[in-house]
């Protein structure tokens, strides 16, 4: 089973019991609000827009049953998997709320022993990590195809025997790159999935190369929906939000 499937596996029952209370699909993060008080952000993912409409259809999830928005994580669109994500994550919301801090990935960086010279393969470029990791003395090498960073051939044939450790975008989960990414590792490779959209969900991951997974947990609901509606990006958003992280 895919990440995906094995999300919505985990919440469809969840989902007959909670409605959709708002969704927000902004150019940079998707925020959805749940009648249980949770709220979820994940990246939005588009691939082309090539006309005024986005969407394949036109149905409204608000005041709906979850479950008719979950069930778009396992359609192939990306955009469609990005309101899912969101809904899963506020689905989540109460338990990545209780969930410790790691507001500067303090832990990230001692968890796995990132010093000097430790080979860091990068998924998705994170400018901040990336320079708390250089801080360190770590080599790092990022890939990140919508910025055209990085050569890709290189750095997935690398993964097997230079990378001592990831750091995967969740927005990986979107575009269904993950588990490929993944099945390239060696064997003493140590993992981190980072980023907004990180479902804090260890059962998603149990039967993958992934020790550690970082994301958020939003504490200023109209703070994220302001950010999300103006079309700011992660460095106002996490203004609004707690980093959370957890060990698997």
């Amino acid at each position: 089973m895919t990440i995906c499937e094995k999300l919505y596996d985990l919440f469809l029952e969840k989902a007959k019991s909670v409605t959709v209370d708002k969704v927000s699909l902004g150019v940079g993060y998707t925020a959805v609000q749940t009648s249980d008080g949770g709220i979820g952000v994940s990246y939005t993912y588009f691939e082309k827009k090539t006309s005024c409409t986005v969407r394949a259809d036109d149905v409204d999830f608000e005041h709906q049953p979850a479950a008719l928005l979950l069930e778009r994580i396992k359609r192939s669109d990306p955009l469609e998997k990005s309101m899912a994500l969101a809904l899963i994550n506020a689905m989540n919301y109460h338990n990545a709320l209780k969930m410790p801090d790691d507001p500067r990935n303090d832990i990230l960086i001692r968890h796995f022993r990132i010093e000097k010279g430790t080979h860091v393969s990068m998924v998705g470029y994170f400018g901040p990590t990336i320079r708390l990791l250089e801080e360190r003395g770590a080599i790092v090498e990022v890939i990140d195809e919508s910025k055209d960073i990085g050569d890709k051939k290189g750095f997935m044939d690398r993964l097997s025997f230079w990378t001592e450790v990831l750091i995967l975008t969740s927005t990986s989960i979107l575009n269904d790159t993950a588990e490929p990414i993944l099945k390239r590792l060696g064997p003493e490779v140590k993992t981190v999935v980072l980023g907004p959209s990180t479902p804090m969900i260890k059962e998603a991951f149990l039967d993958l190369p992934v020790h550690m997974l970082a994301g958020i947990a939003p504490f200023q609901d109209q703070n994220v929906f302001r950010v999300i509606c103006h079309g700011l990006g992660t460095p106002a958003l996490l203004k609004a939000c707690y980093k959370k992280y957890l060990l698997l």
